[in-house]
């Protein structure tokens, strides 16, 4: 008997846990500091679903978090909702999440066997490198076109965020590490995917 239907109804229940996740600390109170974008602890939030879900549930947690807020419900940064939010100048940073999830999850996937669980320092990385990748550059270029503002101005700007981003990719590194350990075979394997895509051609 295939464990395929068990596989995908796990798999459902962890993105739609991560995507309330989200959620959750987008709603937390914003900290402002004189910019049109606040600090929240969203990036936390999305990096976290990409470095303990893998590439491809990380990304479709924060699709499903970006689908529910354009759908209405308040899960945007100080309770906002609605396809009108992506007209704002934080239309960037929301853009460039499942991309820094998915690539965060893709980095966590490829490292060393069990580094996951044990290399704070290396899922700290993949969180920042994909944080620099995708949500600096994205927010920055939302910035500049809606705010507006020149695009130096947006680099300025954004820079601001750099030292929360730090601060909250360590706790990420942290957190994905234990929950590693407690939960080693949650980590797509490269091994495990193989596997998937052969059972999806017919033989």
């Amino acid at each position: 008997m295939s464990n395929r239907p068990r596989r995908t109804g796990t798999d459902l229940a962890l993105v739609a846990s991560f995507a309330a996740l989200i959620a959750v600390c987008a709603i937390l109170p914003a900290i402002k500091i004189g910019l049109p974008v606040g600090i929240t602890l969203q990036t936390f939030a999305v990096l976290l679903s990409g470095a303990v879900l893998g590439a491809r549930r990380g990304f479709l947690a924060v699709v499903l978090y970006l689908a529910v807020g354009a759908a209405g419900l308040p899960v945007f940064s100080e309770g906002r909702a609605g396809l009108g939010v992506f007209q704002g100048p934080s239309v960037g940073y929301l853009l460039a999440f499942p991309l820094a999830a998915a690539c965060c999850g893709f980095l966590v996937e490829r490292l060393p066997r069990g580094a996951a669980s044990r290399s704070v320092p290396l899922v700290f990385v993949s969180g920042l490198v994909s944080s620099l990748l995708f949500v600096h550059t994205l927010g920055v270029a939302g910035m500049a076109l809606r705010v507006p503002m020149d695009w130096v101005d947006a680099v300025v700007a954004d820079a601001a965020f750099y030292p929360g981003d730090v601060v909250k990719n360590l706790a990420m590194a942290f957190v994905a590490t234990a929950v590693h350990r407690a939960f080693p075979d949650l980590l797509p394997t490269r091994r495990a995917r193989r596997v998937e895509v052969r059972e999806t051609i017919p033989g």
